[in-house]
């Protein structure tokens, strides 16, 4: 699978009404908060992708009764906060670095002893970013030299609460604390340097259990109950992010996505886009099982080079090796600083597209935490995802806009976070071929 290929001609359009698959942060989330309620909870829209199964197959190992994924729903039978059961194996996790963050804090207060371990590149991310936090609340969780996995959580640690000002911001290290602080004596509270996805508090909320929040600050005190719901999983806009771009820079397109999410601690690529001069039209904004979706049109526009914000950073964070190709279509100058997250995701994202957006005859120059890029023309040629499913499929849409034909390497983990994105694409307009 690791030799998956994408190759695309040059040129198309995008068109036409489609729905990209289910939120990947809400997935991993209704499964985990649903196996700690009391009662059923229903899922429709779950992400059928690795990393989201990743997390069901953790908690079935854990005993946990789910029915599906049956074309996005999902039954949950919640065991209670105390009703997990030690796996009989270490918890396999895949490419999932949500799964692996998050589950490390709400196994921190479990009386029985876990192992998480994941795939190559999930083994060499960095963990005592949530690992040494969780420890100061009283876990007792033990890591590689590296401070990676595999994960060793010692269980029947008694977890007080702590009020933590979190150093960057992070949506994974902050909803891992407020996890482990449903276990723990007392209340514990988590400051963010900036707005984070606030999935986790919206859920927990939703379920019945009390949060507070104060501007940056979130808290939630151990000891109360989660109850089971309906949940309806918006569309992903990380995924969603892919057709605005690839529509914007493609002459004669004009497609509308369906029920993409709209959280707004997720829009900045939409505000990203709009600075440049992206048309974006958002429509029939309502509400879904406590989050806001809206159905987007997006037509291709002449686009221009900006200095990204720092204050939407935090709010685009996955959707960047995409709007790095919409800044090589772009006219004149993009720079981004203050991303040096992305260097440790998936891939080290700023290196790993510049590399690419380089072989392919743009001008794209690194720095430590960020990129800038002089917007010009795509050439043709071969570039790797080194196999990171959001480069992969950043590239396939640079097609679009580019004078030759450009082929993928290393594309298997698009099923990641993207099941069904080929024939998705190619149904939109994309001319791609999926091979080895």
């Amino acid at each position: 699978m690791s030799d998956l290929r994408f190759r695309v001609p040059p040129g198309g359009s995008l068109a036409g009404r489609l729905r990209v698959p289910g939120d990947k942060s809400i997935s991993h989330r209704a499964i985990m908060l649903g196996s700690l309620a009391g009662g059923e909870t229903r899922i429709s829209g779950f992400l059928e992708g690795e990393d989201s199964l990743a997390t069901l197959a953790a908690f079935r190992a854990m005993g946990v009764h789910i029915e599906g994924p049956d074309s996005g729903r999902v039954t949950v039978q919640g065991v209670g906060l105390h009703g997990l059961q030690a796996p009989l194996q270490p918890l396999y996790l895949g490419n999932s670095g949500t799964s692996m963050r998050l589950m490390s804090g709400l196994l921190a207060g479990q009386a029985f002893d876990t192992v998480l371990t994941g795939d190559t590149s999930l083994s060499g991310r960095p963990m005592r970013r949530v690992v040494d936090p969780l420890c100061s609340m009283g876990a007792r969780i033990d890591t590689t030299d590296k401070g990676t996995a595999p994960l060793q959580i010692n269980g029947g640690a008694r977890l007080h609460g702590i009020d933590y000002d979190m150093p960057v911001a992070s949506a994974q290290v902050k909803s891992s604390l407020l996890l482990a602080g449903l276990y723990a004596e007392g209340t514990t509270c988590v400051t963010e340097p900036a707005p984070t996805r606030d999935h986790t508090e919206r859920m927990l909320g939703g379920m019945g259990y009390p949060v507070s929040r104060d501007g940056a600050r979130t808290c939630v005190s151990g000891g109360g109950r989660l109850h089971g719901i309906e949940v309806d999983i918006p569309a992903d806009i990380s995924s969603a992010a892919f057709f605005l771009v690839g529509a914007s820079i493609a002459p004669g397109s004009d497609l509308q996505l369906q029920h993409v999410g709209m959280n707004p601690t997720r829009t900045g690529v939409i505000d990203i886009l709009r600075r440049m001069g992206a048309s974006i039209e958002i429509g029939n904004l309502r509400d879904a099982g406590g989050e806001p979706v809206a159905d987007l049109r997006v037509r291709s526009a002449v686009l221009r080079g900006i200095d990204i914000p720092q204050e939407l950073v935090p709010l685009a964070i996955d959707e960047f090796p995409v709007l790095f190709v919409a800044a090589a279509c772009a006219a004149g100058r993009t720079v981004l600083t203050g991303a040096e997250e992305l260097r440790v995701k998936e891939s080290d994202r700023i290196q790993v597209m510049a590399d690419g957006l380089v072989a392919l005859g743009v001008n794209a120059q690194p720095t430590p935490d960020g990129m800038i890029i002089e917007g010009g023309v795509i050439g043709g040629g071969a570039v790797h995802s080194h196999g990171d499913h959001r480069i992969a499929m950043a590239f396939a849409m640079a097609a679009l806009a580019a004078d030759g034909l450009i082929e993928i390497r290393d594309c298997a983990n698009v099923n990641t976070s993207f099941p069904g994105f080929v024939e998705l694409a190619a149904r939109a307009g994309l001319m791609i071929d999926a091979g080895s």
